[in-house]
């Protein structure tokens, strides 16, 4: 069975029905998925600005938050080394964040889904972008 990694921008389209988020939906499909614990944080904090900029849909927003995060959503949360994601994040150019989804990817032998082509580009040979068309 494949391996893979999720980032906050591919599972964020999913979650909350982005465009992109068929794509995404298509790229894990069958696989085992892995996320550093961290996404959890980070897509809150995009149901936040989502929430923001449409408060009207705010309960559609949390609910579709809960779901993603619920135990049963097949996620398979890791933590990651922190001195090793800052040594990756100081090689790369990429914030410590976005490190730790690469540091994730390559410890678990799996590539990394990402809707972000900054960090794709950092990824390589782990990535395997959903891109935008």
């Amino acid at each position: 069975m494949k391996r893979l990694v999720v980032d906050t921008s591919a599972l964020a389209a999913l979650v909350f029905r982005e465009p992109a988020g068929d794509t995404v939906r298509e790229r894990l499909e069958g696989a085992t998925v892995f996320a550093p614990s961290l996404l959890r944080f980070e897509l809150a904090n995009t149901a936040w600005k989502k929430i923001k900029r449409h408060p009207a849909d705010a309960s559609k927003i949390i609910a579709a938050l809960a779901i993603a995060l619920d135990d049963r959503s097949g996620l398979i949360w890791r933590d990651v080394d922190p001195a090793d994601t800052v040594l990756l994040a100081q090689a790369t150019g990429m914030t410590a964040y976005d490190a730790s989804y690469l540091w994730l990817a390559a410890s678990l032998g799996a590539d990394l889904v990402t809707l972000d082509d900054r960090l794709a580009k950092a990824g390589d040979p782990y990535t395997t972008p959903c891109g935008k068309g």
